[in-house]
């Protein structure tokens, strides 16, 4: 009996492959068995017990380490508003004014709208493709939870389709994606690959992260009690580090 011809032909494999986009096996999940240092004040030279290292997507990641991107994706950086006042209409407004998140001078991004999602998703967007030019292996998107914070402007629905928007972008640049903030949100289901829970244990909140993530878990404290707390509970599943506040090189770096 004749063999039957392939219905595949080459063009439809490529076709296949532009649709369907590049493949999950290029992200790299968090290595397990090390440690990370938080390192968003400042690069140092980490420890040699430290595998993970997070920096600002304008530091250079560290040789041989795994390397998170650090973006606020939700909130303006406070050294960055000359580049948002020329884009004032992306900055959430209320009465006239920026709405700020005071605990750290933030302004509150403006995500109430699919057109302005779509517009800022595409600032966000270069920046995680400049993350993955410069050699970084993930991703972490800061303050999902940012619409807690918007004076009631924001949805949560709306904040969640924005970071599928963001998920996805980074996806695109081969980057596994972190999801930063919102406790018991349940990130995978819009493709987030692991949490970074800060300061989960003064918030006793490590466990909600744990059961969506298992051990693709960062925990970042800053107080040593709630640090001695985490590594009690935590510390044989989950890379755990004590830093100061301002993270600054030369600051606190204690690991259990």
């Amino acid at each position: 009996m004749p063999r039957a011809r392939s219905l595949v032909t080459p063009l439809a494999i490529v076709v296949l492959l532009v649709l369907t986009g590049p493949s999950a096996g290029a992200r790299e999940p968090l290595p397990s068995g090390t440690d990370v240092d938080y390192q968003l004040g400042g690069a140092s030279p980490p420890a040699d017990n430290v595998g993970i290292v997070v920096r600002d997507r304008n530091a250079p990641p560290a040789a041989g380490r795994y390397n998170i991107c650090y973006v606020n994706g939700f909130q303006t950086q406070p050294d960055e508003r000359g580049f948002w006042q020329r884009r004032t209409g992306l900055v959430l407004r209320d009465g006239g004014r920026p709405v700020v998140d005071e605990a750290w001078g933030e302004w509150v991004l403006d995500i109430r709208t699919p057109a302005k999602r779509s517009r800022l998703a595409e600032i966000v967007g270069r920046w995680t493709q400049e993350c993955a030019a410069d050699g970084f292996d993930a991703v972490e998107f800061d303050n999902l939870d940012s619409f807690t914070r918007s004076q009631g402007l924001i949805s949560r629905a709306q904040a969640i389709a924005f970071a599928r928007l963001l998920v996805r972008a980074a996806h695109r640049s081969d980057l596994a994606v972190g999801q930063k903030n919102l406790a018991g949100y349940d990130g995978t289901k819009i493709g987030f690959d692991f949490a970074v829970a800060e300061q989960c244990a003064r918030w006793r909140e490590c466990g909600r992260y744990v059961e969506v993530y298992g051990d693709q878990v960062l925990a970042i404290e800053y107080r040593a009690r709630d640090f001695r707390r985490a590594c009690d509970d935590y510390g044989d599943l989950l890379p755990i580090v004590l830093r100061d506040l301002d993270l600054t090189p030369g600051g606190v770096h204690r690991w259990c």
